[in-house]
């Protein structure tokens, strides 16, 4: 997997608070859209009418798609953290 790139806080871009901030809060909805998508998980009872292994087939596709949203949170989270250390860092400096 190719490693995230990070913006880096400088006096010509966005600030180190607000861009924290914008990152958190992507976090916490994703968060959100995460816990929504895991109480959706398929149920045996609604796919038994299938042929074969419906609900095996269903319920792999379903933690597929966790998956990926917990890599996309996880992301945003090593975002946030560059951005919070070099806030940090700045902020020890003066």
């Amino acid at each position: 997997m190719t490693a995230v790139v990070t913006p880096i806080v400088h006096l010509n871009g966005t600030g180190g608070d607000a861009l924290v901030e914008m990152y958190e809060l992507a976090a916490r909805r994703l968060n959100e859209a995460l816990e929504a998508l895991c109480e959706a998980a398929p149920n045996a009872r609604d796919y038994y009418l299938h042929d074969g292994d419906a609900f095996g087939g269903a319920r792999k596709q379903h933690e597929e798609r966790v998956s990926k949203l917990r890599g996309v949170l996880a992301e945003l989270m090593t975002i946030r953290e560059s951005i919070a250390d070099q806030v940090d860092a700045r902020a020890a400096r003066r």
